[in-house]
């Protein structure tokens, strides 16, 4: 199980890396480079819609590598989602710029997004899964959650690169050719990922199953639609909390507040840090108290912060922006660190792979796409405190929070080790 649990947070570390180096860019250099001809709110708003486009694919990605994982076993599906992933994200730093090419520009930056978006949108479901079924059923939701560390490691690598090129670069020379080496960067962890990956054995629970479903989307769609569709709203609120504190904030603290660069960065990354710590330790509560008492815990905490959050961002004060942002995604990761065990535990082993997939993934269309964008247009026709974001993030909270509540306990019952005594 550690050797499972490694090569699995490795990877999705790995793909997060890949994913969120392009929202850092697009919050700060790409809507100049790429849009010129538009305003600087509509260029980040631009450079926002092609950072959208990556989830729009996502679901798309679970429907090719799920039905992969369910026909073929999960295994394979980690290695064709790292592997389109990584190239797609090394593509990304070759493009040129519109002034080189003009519009095309923009539009292999549009593909190549949505290659990376179809890569994820597998990735998470093999890795998640080879560890789900790998692991004992009193410890499943600990063993899962590392697979869900891995977000929080790419993520810090990917603004620690961006940090430090911020802090080392000129602005010129940042926006000339500095932004691309992330990009670039990814080859070195996905060739590795590659390696570590070759070596997994196939989930046990996979090779059990004789009937092996024909198309697993149809039997999904046909007998679990209603489950998909809760499954998206619960988790829309989790994508739209942790992309308006990693994406929109920088942009619109960079932007509106005049914070620069390496201070915003520093902020969400540290209390990214602190949410990856905490969520083994979330996970276990979940193995001790089940996983509905969490996710309902995790929501709420979120529909109750999301005010004090973007009054915290508007003071432009490091410590209270850290603070406004670290209690957000403790509110994120109380939900999220326990995911990883319940989703596959909704759905029958046959189709698990591409439900539990599609829903992940459906949910960070709803809470993840518009998310920048919305949040950039109501920040922009506000006042200093961008008060109808928090209404916006709000909103989505209560959504999820109903999504939640009419979702069934999964926990499995603990079996007592030793049979009570006849009479």
């Amino acid at each position: 199980m550690r050797r499972l649990a490694a090569a699995s947070l490795a990877g999705t570390a790995i793909e997060f890396y890949d994913f969120f180096v392009y929202g850092t860019a697009a919050a700060l250099v790409l809507g100049p480079l790429f849009f010129p001809t538009f305003s600087p709110l509509a260029g980040t708003l631009a450079a926002f819609g092609t950072f959208g486009v990556g989830f729009v694919a996502r679901p798309l990605g679970s429907v090719l590598f799920g039905h992969l994982g369910d026909r073929r076993g999960r295994r394979p599906v980690l290695v064709a989602s790292l592997l389109l992933t990584g190239a797609s994200t090394v593509a990304v730093g070759c493009v040129p710029t519109y002034g080189s090419i003009g519009v095309a520009a923009p539009v292999l930056l549009l593909v190549l997004r949505f290659l990376q978006g179809l890569g994820l949108g597998g990735e998470w479901g093999g890795a998640v899964l080879l560890t789900a079924e790998h692991a004992p059923a009193g410890r499943r939701a600990l063993w899962s959650s590392f697979p869900q560390v891995g977000p929080a490691f790419g993520f810090v690598l990917a603004n620690g690169v961006m940090l430090v090129l911020s802090a080392v670069l000129s602005d010129a020379d940042f926006a000339r050719w500095g932004w691309r080496v992330p990009f670039w960067a990814a080859a070195v962890p996905a060739v590795a990922g590659l390696w570590l990956r070759a070596s997994l054995e196939e989930s046990p629970r996979f090779l059990e199953i004789d009937d092996h479903a024909r198309v697993p989307l149809v039997e999904v769609v046909r007998h679990h639609g209603r489950l998909v569709l809760l499954t998206a709203g619960a988790l829309a609120v989790g994508y739209a909390v942790f992309y308006a504190v990693t994406t929109w904030s920088l942009a619109y603290a960079t932007e509106r507040l005049g914070v620069s660069r390496t201070v915003m960065l520093t902020c969400v990354m540290a209390a990214v840090v602190v949410k990856g710590a905490l969520t083994p330790l979330m996970a276990l509560l979940g193995d001790r108290y089940g996983r509905r008492p969490l996710c309902l815990a995790g929501c709420t905490a979120c529909a109750l912060w999301m005010f004090p959050l973007v009054a915290l961002l508007a003071t432009g004060e490091p410590l209270l922006m850290f603070l406004g942002i670290l209690g957000a995604l403790i509110a994120f990761i109380t939900m999220f660190a326990v995911i990883a065990a319940y989703l596959p535990e909704l759905y029958e082993a046959r189709v698990r792979c591409t439900g539990a997939s599609v829903g992940y993934n459906l949910g960070g269309v709803l809470g993840g796409a518009l998310t920048p964008i919305v949040a950039t247009a109501l920040a922009e026709q506000g006042g200093r405190v961008p008060w109808a974001v928090g209404a916006y993030l709000t909103g989505i909270a209560l959504l999820s929070l109903v999504c939640f509540a009419l979702l069934p306990e999964t926990r499995p019952v603990p079996v007592p080790a030793v049979e009570p005594a006849a009479g």
